[in-house]
């Protein structure tokens, strides 16, 4: 997807602060942060939102990559929080199926 922006990460148009990537996910620094640590998993794939992911190993690739990323991060012990949107309603911004992990601070409940 052409204009699509995280496409354009994925393809490296555009440079993100990656944190981690594998051959099916790509990890990077939000650039508006809502925490100390604010990491944005996405697949390389395309998929607009949380309603299309019908992948099951694909799922499990951007949730396995979660903890790796929180211990290279030095959030493990103290713990971190993962949140998907999902259109509209759900908050999402962004057309592109991510995960925020977000950590470095206590995350209060509810989230919003």
């Amino acid at each position: 997807m052409s204009t699509c922006l995280f496409c354009k990460m994925v393809s490296g148009e555009i440079q993100p602060d990656i944190v981690y990537q594998n051959d099916f996910v790509l990890a990077f620094n939000d650039i508006n942060p809502k925490a100390p640590v604010h990491v944005l998993i996405i697949p390389k794939q395309h998929i607009e939102t949380l309603n299309e992911l019908t992948d099951a190993g694909l799922a499990g690739q951007l949730f396995s990559a979660a903890p790796i990323i929180a211990k290279q991060l030095g959030l493990s012990e103290n713990g971190y929080r993962l949140v998907v949107n999902c259109n509209k309603h759900g908050g999402q911004e962004v057309y592109h199926l991510h995960i925020h992990l977000l950590g470095g601070r206590q995350m209060t409940w509810p989230p919003g």
